[in-house]
């Protein structure tokens, strides 16, 4: 049996990397705690970054959002991080956002989930990153799945030095036809 403070602890690293709200029952489930007791870590959490229990009010919030749990920036603190997040030097994109927004700019609108399976890894944290530089934006929600929808921004044209998504260089030519190995003759 975990204890207290360990439940909260494990939360807590659930919920710094999560960037949709998560159920008290999936945040049970990622824990390996009963619902009950995740359910009053998520309540003494909320106190404690509340500074209810004493300590400072933090920053951040542990908020419910649309049957879930997230983190979030206080409200008052939203324009300090803007700030601080466009003033900063642009610095390169790592291979895996390079490969992330090619596959956003050929493909969209694309959902996270349908580059994920393009790319056959985990994109959260580089969507993140390409939404926060302001490289891809959220399009719109699909209405059936809830999963949102990206595309890229007049940013990004700019970045590339084009026009227009149009002046992207065609894809096909560049994926191999996959005919290597084969016989030039047509097998009977």
């Amino acid at each position: 049996m975990r204890t207290p403070d360990d439940i909260a602890r494990r939360l807590e690293a659930i919920l710094l990397i999560v960037d949709e709200p998560q159920s008290l029952v999936a945040l049970a489930a990622a824990v390996s705690a009963p619902v009950p007791a995740v359910r009053q870590a998520v309540e003494g959490l909320v106190a404690d970054y509340d500074g209810e229990t004493g300590g400072p009010r933090r920053g951040f919030e542990l908020r419910e959002v649309g049957g879930g749990w997230r983190l979030y920036v206080r409200e008052e603190l939203d324009d300090l991080v803007t700030d601080f997040v466009s003033g900063q030097a642009p610095s390169r994109l790592s291979q895996a956002a390079l490969e992330t927004l090619a596959v956003i700019a050929y493909k969209q609108p694309v959902t996270r989930s349908q580059v994920a399976a393009i790319r056959a890894v985990n994109v959260d944290s580089v969507v993140r990153t390409l939404v926060a530089r302001g490289l891809i934006t959220e399009l719109f929600q699909d209405p059936e799945t809830g999963a949102i929808n990206y595309g890229t921004t007049d940013a990004l044209l700019v970045n590339l030095g084009i026009n227009s998504l149009d002046e992207l260089p065609h894809i096909s030519p560049l994926l191999d036809d996959g005919a290597e190995g084969f016989d030039s003759e047509v097998l009977r």
